[in-house]
């Protein structure tokens, strides 16, 4: 409003001096003719109406600088402006700026109308600073949240990594037992495969000799027999031993079965062995 008020009045002092102008220039003769006074005129015509031409010019380009200022802050902000054309030329409200400008720069000491007193606007900064700091504010809060999930998450990514790695040693421990056991037992059968065997090729090789060696084989044979009983003995502990420690793991089945079918073998080797024994 000052800044309008001090250009109009620049213009309208520049009025003022282009009559003066005229007066001081023109009008020094007691007596003009209608042609003299008509030129006077349109000169002055032709320079008022350049003044009012450029102030009007003047003043619609400060309006649009102006409306492009507030409507790049309102874009910036995302604030969505309408205009009312009427308004421009509503009376009622252009006497009451005509008011409001009369009572704003009138003395001092002299109130404005309350009625006229409106309140003000605050400063589009200042609203952009407030809708900055809002958004801000919810950034932060959203923040916040982010990040206590996040821990929420990262606790229970490393309580299931631990519990992944107690399994996975879990595991490691038992496939050693069992490797460690399914090799013992697996070097008793190999053991006694391999007595089998040498007592089988030594019977055959006792039946190839003469009579007289009939009591050496008969007391190597209850050797043997002895022997036998002692390996079953073992081998029905081991397998005692082997079901107590394997009685819940997977192995246990398929070991049964193996050892089931080793006695079977001993007491073939058995029915095989008392074909040779002598009668009392």
């Amino acid at each position: 409003m000052r800044f309008a008020r001090s250009k109009r009045g620049l213009r309208l002092k520049t009025v003022d001096s282009c009559f003066q102008d005229l007066k001081d220039s023109r009008l020094v003769e007691e007596t003009f003719t209608i042609d003299e006074v008509t030129e006077m005129l349109d000169g002055l015509q032709t320079v008022v109406h350049s003044e009012v031409e450029s102030e009007l010019i003047n003043t619609a380009y400060t309006n649009v600088l102006l409306l492009r200022q507030l409507f790049s802050q309102a874009e910036k902000w995302y604030l969505k402006l309408q205009t009312d054309i009427s308004e421009l030329e509503n009376r009622e409200l252009l006497e009451q700026v005509a008011e409001f400008e009369k009572a704003e720069f009138t003395s001092a000491n002299k109130k404005p109308s309350s009625e006229l007193i409106k309140p003000k606007l605050a400063p589009l900064n200042e609203g952009g600073s407030e809708l900055l700091n809002k958004e801000i504010t919810r950034l932060q809060e959203e923040n916040e949240k982010l990040k206590t999930r996040l821990k929420t998450i990262e606790t229970q990514a490393t309580s299931a990594l631990d519990e992944k790695s107690k399994l996975e040693k879990s595991l490691k421990d038992l496939q050693m037992i069992q490797g460690d056991q399914k090799t013992n037992i697996t070097k008793d059968i190999s053991e006694l495969e391999d007595t089998v065997s040498a007592l089988r090729c030594q019977f055959e090789k006792t039946l190839n000799d003469s009579t007289a060696n009939q009591k050496f084989l008969e007391e190597n044979l209850v050797t043997t027999k002895h022997g036998l009983l002692k390996v079953q003995d073992q081998l029905s502990t081991a397998e005692k031993e082997f079901e107590k420690k394997f009685q819940q793991t997977a192995a246990y089945r398929n070991m049964k079965e193996i050892l089931t079918k080793k006695n079977e073998q001993i007491k073939d080797l058995r029915r095989r062995l008392s074909r040779y024994e002598p009668d009392d």
